[in-house]
């Protein structure tokens, strides 16, 4: 992990201090919440002079696990500068201090809570942490908790792990806590983790990390798809259904007509507990035929189809993370892809079982697979930081979980150029075709594909590239050239190489080790022109 911060982070460290070390952080995933928090321990110590207590909760064991590895390249990068920092004697002694100094408790974790770093998965910080916390505070012990992912903890048992602040009035001036969140809650959820942890001190969103370029450029592509004919009928006659229901519904309540559709579907929860049967009915029928429906739009036979053939025309080199909303879409998906490329797919998903996912998502992060499916278990805080491609196999209606996928993919690392997210969408559904993040170098393209087919159609590209095979045409090549021709323009409409710079294109011609990368870059040389 570099140590070196970003303006943003220093930034934000100088309002935590000067809010006596208490406060929540919104900042966009990629952005570099970790490094700022660990920096903020650190400082924190060194300002006061004497060892703080650092108590890390996160949502989940993955977490965990990741939090271990960054503090230990954390505090590597720290022992060069400062050795006594872990009293260290010996490089070779790094190992044994480190599990002396750093303890994790849950995921089947149970070091003892007296060590100087303790990393708690919330399902044991409910039971245990608060009393560690009173506990070591009557001992006069200055303590930091950091709350990873802390939207998570506002609201039902969750709350246990706060419940010791109301007996430290003697001792408040010895605790300290740092909030991180890429999207926090709002309303009474904020105001109680306001209470708990320190009032909102920071944003850093998506527009200001482009602005700041702690994340990469990105390219937007979205790509609609068509249902097959019986899956149009059904979802034509589902929609038939909810707007009989709909105006029913009206007739009872008139009001139902002014509510957006997050307010509604609350209020048609409401209603379904309705004294009056016909208006609890009707309403409970509404939401059980708008979830078959959505059920219907997430599962449409051509997104599989269509991701498996985007995956083809991408370059061989890139890793790419695809989510889907559920777990049997990402099975088929898998078999498809593995079938085509053995032992370089991974799935990580509930249903995987833990150890399996850890090892499926270490050997994505060492390179030995690179194209990895996933449903929701990836969406918060997993580090995958070089993944540049993401394919929404299955779209989400929730803005927490598009900012963190986009995040995933929008990390910054050397050598990487744009990032490009495909969000893949049924074309006249009630699914949300348009995702348009607050980016400064984003660039959208507008695709389709025909499962028919298998193609995929890009207007401006085709354009393009329709020009140019009329030019070679009229040159007169051979039949094998023009097939290698095509190839090459298939792969590239889903691209952006044909909008690089003529010197970009060069470089890349340079590197290239077989001949048909050296075609497909030439042809994006005639392309860009």
């Amino acid at each position: 992990m570099s140590r070196a911060l970003y303006d943003w982070q220093e930034d934000c460290l100088e309002k935590w201090f000067a809010n006596n070390c208490r406060g929540m952080v919104q900042a966009v995933t990629g952005s570099g919440k970790t490094l700022l928090a660990l920096t903020a321990a650190a400082r924190l110590e060194q300002q006061l002079g004497q060892d703080v207590k650092i108590k890390i909760v996160v949502p989940t064991s993955a977490l965990m696990l990741q939090w271990n590895r960054d503090l230990r390249e954390f505090l590597v990068c720290t022992c060069k500068d400062k050795p006594s920092a872990l009293n260290l004697r010996k490089e070779n002694s790094q190992k044994k201090n480190f599990q002396a100094e750093i303890g994790m408790r849950g995921g089947g974790a149970r070091s003892g809570p007296v060590r100087h770093y303790m990393i708690y998965v919330i399902n044991s910080a409910r039971y245990e942490l608060a009393r560690q916390i009173l506990s070591e505070l009557k001992q006069g012990k200055m303590v930091l908790m950091i709350a990873d992912e802390c939207h998570h903890y506002g609201s039902g048992q969750n709350q246990l792990i706060f419940e010791f602040l109301p007996y430290i009035k003697q001792w408040e001036n010895h605790f300290f806590s740092l909030g991180l969140s890429a999207t926090l809650p709002a309303g009474q959820t904020l105001r109680y983790l306001s209470s708990v942890l320190g009032r909102k001190i920071y944003h850093y969103g998506m527009a200001e990390a482009s602005k700041g370029h702690t994340v990469c450029p990105c390219d937007i592509y979205h790509i609609s798809l068509p249902f097959q004919i019986d899956e149009r009928e059904a979802y034509e006659e589902l929609s038939e259904r909810m707007s009989v229901l709909y105006r029913k519904l009206l007739g009872f309540l008139p009001s139902l007509g002014q509510l957006g559709q997050t307010e509604l579907f609350e209020q048609l929860r409401s209603l379904s507990g309705n004294k009056n049967r016909k208006i609890a009915e009707n309403a409970s029928l509404y939401m059980n035929l708008s979830y078959k429906r959505k059920s219907l739009v997430a599962l449409a036979s051509a997104r599989c189809a269509c991701a498996f053939d985007l995956v083809r025309r991408l370059d061989a080199k890139e890793k790419i993370l695809i989510f889907s909303e559920r777990t049997a879409q990402a099975d088929d998906l898998y078999s498809l892809l593995q079938k085509f490329y053995p032992e370089k797919v991974g799935r990580y998903h509930s249903k995987m079982g833990e150890l399996a996912n850890k090892n499926t998502l270490e050997r994505f992060r060492t390179g030995s697979i690179r194209i990895l499916i996933t449903c929701k278990a990836i969406d918060e805080g997993i580090d995958v930081p070089d993944a540049s491609v993401g394919i929404i196999l299955s779209g989400t209606s929730t803005q927490r979980q598009r900012i963190q996928r986009l995040g995933r993919i929008l990390r910054q690392k050397e050598a990487k150029e744009r990032a490009a997210l495909y969000y893949l969408h049924i074309e006249d559904s009630s699914e949300d075709s348009c995702f348009l993040p607050d980016i400064k170098d984003r660039r959208l393209f507008e695709l389709a594909y025909d499962p028919v087919t298998q193609n995929f159609s890009n207007p401006p590209y085709d354009f393009k590239a329709a020009a140019l095979l009329e030019k070679i045409q009229n040159a007169g090549v051979s039949d094998d050239s023009m097939e290698e021709i095509l190839r090459c323009l298939r792969l590239g409409c889903v691209r952006s190489d044909w909008l690089l710079k003529q010197s970009s294109i060069d470089e890349h011609l340079q590197k290239a080790r077989y001949a048909s990368e050296k075609n497909y870059w030439i042809c994006m040389k005639r392309m860009s022109q």
